[in-house]
């Protein structure tokens, strides 16, 4: 892990303002999604993040979750100028080892360009796609 960064699972300290921006415009899955949306998911979430050491955040990411069977990891996202320093396996290597004690059966996550490292960490396409299905409630 890099050491000049932190790692943390204090939803208190999450820059909400950074945290939106970066998804609302940044994000090819959360492009457009409004302020309160965000606050509301990050209110209903475990919530994840890395500081570099001047306290300054440069990664997120959330998980849905029951806490006992099941957790969907969701806006993952690294700072576009932080990436390449081993943020983004220092974030998913937190957020693994956070929901480990849970004993969950299974975390699921969709990713478009991010399968090489999501696959380090034991995550693989799903044996039968077929048994997934998805209803989209809004546009």
């Amino acid at each position: 892990m890099p050491s000049s960064y932190t790692f943390s699972n204090d939803s208190a300290r999450i820059d909400r303002d950074r945290v939106h921006l970066w998804l609302s415009e940044k994000s090819y899955w959360a492009n457009g999604r409004a302020r309160e949306v965000q606050d509301a998911a990050i209110d209903g979430s475990r919530n994840y993040g890395v500081w570099d050491s001047s306290g300054t955040q440069v990664a997120y990411a959330r998980v849905v979750t029951d806490a006992v069977t099941f957790a969907w990891l969701c806006d993952v996202f690294v700072d576009e100028e932080e990436r390449g320093n081993g943020i983004g396996k220092m974030l998913v290597e937190g957020v693994i080892a956070d929901l480990q004690p849970l004993g969950l059966t299974r975390m699921l996550l969709a990713t478009a360009d991010a399968h090489g490292l999501y696959a380090q960490y034991g995550f693989a396409p799903s044996e039968d796609p077929t048994r997934y299905m998805i209803k989209q409630m809004r546009p």
